[in-house]
């Protein structure tokens, strides 16, 4: 099927607007103070249309044709545009599913460059390519117009004065990731007023950045801030895309999240939290779109160049590869959606002050047809960019596509989550057989998935716990998921979850239950930043919320995933201890070394990096870490130990970390360390109390709590 349909009639216009050539760049709409040029990539469209709208978007006052046509790009300039115009484009060309192009001018299309939109989408059948209930499905045309139902783009004003921008980036190596949802951290804080709750200005709130601040944290990590629309089926539920995953612009800030209307609320945020020595990392999502597959709304790519911005079924181009698992593919391996994603990373990090990024299913921006590929176009036009390269980039390295755990896989000087690290440590902790051998992999950053080609230690992004999961309290709270407030009875969201609620599934009065779940979080905590490698900690677990068990909360837009702010004695006792163990983490660089810690001898200066101890603080041998049921151990960082390629000593702290997930006591001798006196205990998760937790001997036989974790200081004997 090949036809050419034409739209509903044009508008009446009591003024046609001047129209000149323009340029083919920069892409979107770019006001130059005399007025706009438009430009926009389709490789096979026939014409292009620019709708002009009122300032609500709700009447459409004109259509101007683009004039030009250069490079695959459609271009033109309105000389008497200006900041605050409303647009959208209707894109004419052929209507052939099976060959992949699914052209409809009746359908109003989302600048994919937009800066900003105006409006909500409303799902309505208009919004669809073809008739829904046609016998022919996708393959029908629908000529009803969609632009009552669409946002539109606005033209901005990129102007900002951002004052002395003196601000430096933070080192990896000082680097503590905090990731939180711009509209769940704000909603229920006391100090946060209701007009700005869940939205950019009630971040920057001063009150809610000490308590950021407070913590020891470098960088807030937010969930997508992307435009993004919802899904009909959850809003059939009563429900709603909370998280965000579901971009339809790049460029543009979600609308929800402006309490001002105006973008230069995002850049003030970002502004604020820079005073307040944070930098801020967005969450990003360029693996799909929001379009979802053949029988998803054409809102924008699909009707602008569907064969171009999506990768298809080869043999049959009217079905979509579904690596991302939500319906469609963007092709990364076209040069135009390339330049799309960059640009659209260079915006964010240089327009809007924005210092690095997390990459949903990164997977996908790295595959080729035949696979992934570490030296694809766009991981190498990353490290190769001059503003890309000097921000951080972080990898989420899995998707469901084929080949699609690629933890470890990613290259030079990039960041991976890694999810080895969170399954290990739970284990760990809940008591699992044969842990040990790995956990001292995880301990040391996971070498042995990240210790090539040079990369340092910081590419393992250790965490817990996120957004996707448990929190920490109901990881120790709870043997099974609880989502049944998602309305698909309780089928949804991982059941891998490696929590153990110690005897009570969800909240009890059982006071025995409730201190060993405490230790417990501690313990987990304690091990997170103790690790080598870049902790991250998701918001809320410094004093232990909750979800009630939801491990998959991306439709609760409410309590269930907002953050309370109503903090009990045991909350505020976590959230004591977490400040203290980061705080620990930044006075002892030996706990973020930037060389990967590998156990061996170094003659010529007669240390090793790291030892491995057993309860009778000798060192492990073959034997011993092949013990499945050994669940007690030592690690030793020994501060002499060479930090750089220089050849010499360190000056460092020797620092001891003892960790024990048996259900019992276990008698630890502590050993004996030349040049040193003693030692000092600085953590006990058992005793989480601040202070001093006293001097040991050489020798001690100390009892080491069942299911707790101990740090010690090495005493110099000139200490004394």
């Amino acid at each position: 099927m090949s036809r050419q349909q034409t739209p509903s009639s044009a508008p009446e216009v009591t003024q046609r607007s001047r129209v000149s050539e323009g340029n083919p760049f920069p892409l979107g709409a770019t006001w130059d103070g005399l007025g706009v040029n438009f430009a926009i990539f389709s490789a096979h469209a026939t014409k292009v249309e620019l709708c002009l709208f009122d300032s609500k978007g709700e009447q459409e006052l004109e259509r101007i044709e683009l004039p030009e046509y250069t490079d695959e790009i459609w271009h033109g300039y309105l000389p008497d545009a200006h900041p605050g115009m409303v647009y959208g484009y209707r894109v004419y060309g052929p209507y052939d599913p099976k060959a992949g192009h699914r052209f409809n001018p009746n359908k109003l299309l989302i600048d994919p460059y937009a800066k900003q939109l105006v409006g909500e989408l409303i799902f309505d059948e208009a919004l669809f390519g073809y008739t829904i209930g046609h016998p022919d499905a996708d393959l029908s045309f629908d000529r009803r117009d969609s632009a009552p139902f669409v946002p539109k783009a606005k033209v901005v004003d990129p102007a900002f004065t951002w004052g002395e921008r003196n601000w430096q980036r933070i080192p990896w190596d000082k680097t503590v990731v905090y990731e939180t949802h711009i509209k769940g951290i704000s909603m229920l804080h006391p100090a946060v007023p209701d007009r700005l709750r869940g939205t950019f200005a009630g971040l920057k709130n001063g009150s809610l950045l000490h308590h950021i601040r407070s913590l020891g944290v470098s960088s807030v990590e937010l969930l997508p801030i992307h435009a993004f629309v919802n899904e009909p089926h959850l809003q059939d539920k009563g429900l709603s895309n909370y998280w965000g995953y579901n971009s339809i612009a790049f460029f543009a800030p979600h609308p929800a999240y402006l309490s001002s209307g105006n973008i230069n609320e995002f850049k003030e945020m970002v502004a604020h939290l820079h005073h307040a020595g944070l930098e801020v990392l967005l969450d990003v999502v360029y693996n799909h779109t929001a379009e979802g597959n053949e029988m998803g709304p054409t809102l924008s790519m699909r009707g602008i160049d569907n064969s171009s911005y999506y990768r298809l079924m080869p043999d049959n181009k009217r079905y979509y590869i579904n690596d991302s698992g939500t319906g469609n593919t963007l092709d990364m391996g076209h040069p135009c959606v390339l330049q799309m994603v960059t640009d659209s990373l260079r915006y964010w990090a240089s327009e809007m002050g924005v210092d690095g990024f997390r990459f949903d299913l990164a997977t996908i921006l790295g595959r080729y047809a035949d696979g992934f590929d570490e030296r694809h176009g766009f991981l190498v036009a990353c490290r190769q960019d001059p503003i890309l390269s000097k921000v951080k980039l972080i990898a989420e390295p899995w998707d469901c596509g084929p080949g699609g755990y690629q933890v470890g896989g990613f290259p030079p000087g990039w960041a991976e989550w890694n999810d080895r690290f969170r399954d290990n440590v739970r284990g760990f902790w809940r008591g699992d057989d044969g842990q040990l051998p790995e956990l001292a992999s995880r301990l040391t950053a996971s070498g042995d998935h990240f210790n090539q080609r040079g990369r340092r230690p910081f590419a393992s992004v250790n965490f817990i716990t996120a957004h996707d999961g448990f929190t920490l309290r109901d990881t120790v709270s709870y043997n099974e998921k609880h989502n049944e407030a998602n309305g698909e009875d309780n089928n949804d969201g991982s059941d891998h979850n490696i929590s153990w609620n110690h005897g009570a599934e969800g909240p009890t009065d059982d006071q025995e239950i409730r201190e060993l779940r405490m230790r417990q979080m501690r313990n987990m905590l304690a091990t997170l930043f103790f690790s080598q490698g870049t902790p991250m900690l998701l918001a809320g677990d410094e004093f232990g919320r909750t979800q009630h068990g939801n491990n998959n909360v991306y439709c609760q837009d409410n309590d269930i995933a907002w953050i309370g702010w109503d903090l009990d004695e045991e909350a505020h006792s976590l959230l004591e201890f977490t400040r203290r163990l980061i705080a620990l983490r930044r006075a002892y660089p030996i706990l973020r070394r930037g060389r990967f810690l590998i156990g061996h001898y170094n003659e010529e200066l007669g240390v090793k990096d790291v030892t491995w101890l057993t309860p009778g603080g000798e060192e492990m041998t073959e034997s011993q870490w092949h013990d499945d049921n050994a669940r007690c151990m030592g690690m030793m960082l020994d501060g002499r130990a060479q930090p750089t390629g220089i050849r010499r000593s360190g000056a460092d702290a020797t620092l001891l970390l003892i960790i024990n997930s048996h259900d019992d006591i276990v008698n630890f001798i502590l050993p004996e360390v030349a040049q040193g006196s003693g030692w000092v205990c600085l953590i006990d998760t058992n005793r989480p109390e601040a202070g001093s937790l006293g001097r040991h001997a050489f020798g001690d036989e100390f009892a080491v709590t069942s299911r707790s974790l101990l740090l010690f200081e090495l005493e110099h004997q000139d200490s004394n």
